[in-house]
């Protein structure tokens, strides 16, 4: 019992530890990207994946505001969870209409950063700690510079950065206001969606995301 107490002791600690660390210090790697890459090699194709961190100033503002319109409009009011918008998760799937999730930008830069992305309920425990840990000692700034540096953003392609390169040809902090709503529009499956090859679907969530920022704007 001493070794297992041991055990979880360093394991607060550890977490609190690199919790604390990132608040300053630029997130390297996440497991998602590891992920991705064991998978890439098992299956025998190319394991390099785009990914170059950038300050929160070398980064479009019209980015983030295309995703807190799009993924999480009441990000700057609530402490890591959105209850309202879980419970109207929770409603729909009750009435028989399509899943979908309820997830804070907290929540998932937790998920993004902190843990492997399996979806299981210990996973959801452990993002649910993490989400507190960062709330407590982030600002939501922080989370928004984390979240924009390490979400999936195309095959292969992490941050605002990169897919700034890869699919715009330029830097992220040249990103245009469309430039941003469209990137914001892929992100509930960027490996499906593309926002180099738009389809009309992505282009429409598009035109919708313009009109949520304009609204927020106001």
């Amino acid at each position: 019992m001493r070794l297992i107490l041991r055990i979880l002791i360093a394991l607060f600690l550890l977490s609190i530890g690199s919790v604390a660390l990132y608040r300053y210090v630029p997130v390297p790697a996440t497991p998602l990207m590891v992920t991705n890459a064991v998978k890439a090699a098992l299956k025998g194709e190319p394991t390099t994946f785009h990914h170059d961190w950038v300050p929160m100033d070398q980064i479009s503002p019209h980015l983030a505001d295309a995703v807190v319109a799009s993924e999480d409009q009441r990000f700057y009011q609530h402490n890591g969870f959105d209850w309202k918008e879980i419970g109207n998760a929770i409603e729909e799937r009750k009435m028989g209409k399509r899943k979908r999730g309820g997830s804070t930008i907290s929540q998932q830069t937790a998920k993004n950063v902190f843990t492997f992305c399996t979806s299981t309920w210990a996973r959801k425990a452990i993002e649910a700690y993490y989400t507190v840990l960062i709330e407590c000692l982030w600002s939501k700034e922080r989370i928004l510079e984390v979240y924009l540096n390490s979400i999936e953003m195309g095959p292969h392609i992490y941050g605002a950065e990169a897919v700034a390169h890869q699919h715009f040809g330029k830097q992220a902090a040249e990103l245009s206001r469309k430039d941003c709503a469209l990137i914001a529009a892929t992100l509930p499956n960027p490996k499906r969606y593309s926002s180099k090859t738009p389809s009309q679907y992505i282009r429409r969530r598009q035109n919708d995301i313009q009109e949520q920022m304009r609204l927020m704007g106001k």
